[in-house]
């Protein structure tokens, strides 16, 4: 089974737990914000793509929570800033990056994207490389329809 965690929401600082997820696929996005200001040049375009795709996440049923690696005033900023409608989860300590073995460089974690499917069991994962930074949208939706 994957690392439990219980991270608070920026939008109104409900927690958010994978085990609450039960019976639904969900999309596991980590982002890299450095500040409020300063986005991971290959994180900010992917944070935009999610929101845009959204919809059809939720579409098919499924949950996507983004974690990011910034504080929790940062990271609502951050979170007003773009109007991301899913739930950016601040985790300024990155104990969650590794758990979940996103992989680090320069001391910064680095991005990764985790499909579960409804029982919570991992059915895709897309790790940080230089050719491919972030598992696109369409490349996580795909995972969500073939579960």
């Amino acid at each position: 089974a994957l690392p439990a965690f219980t991270l608070t929401d920026v939008n109104d600082d409900s927690p958010h737990s994978l085990v609450q997820y039960r019976g639904q696929p969900v999309v596991l996005a980590f982002t890299r914000i450095f500040t409020e200001k300063q986005y991971c040049p290959f994180c900010y375009p992917h944070i935009l793509a999610m929101q845009k795709a959204y919809a059809q996440f939720v579409g098919l049923g499924a949950a996507v929570l983004m974690v990011t690696s910034i504080d929790q005033q940062q990271s609502k900023i951050v979170q007003q800033d773009l109007a991301l409608e899913m739930p950016l989860l601040p985790d300024p300590s990155c104990n969650t990056f590794r758990q979940y073995g996103t992989g680090q460089a320069l001391g910064a974690p680095l991005p990764a994207q985790f499909v579960l499917d409804a029982n919570g069991q991992l059915r895709f994962q897309h790790l940080f490389s230089f050719i491919h930074h972030n598992a696109t949208p369409e490349r996580l939706l795909w995972a969500v329809r073939n579960l």
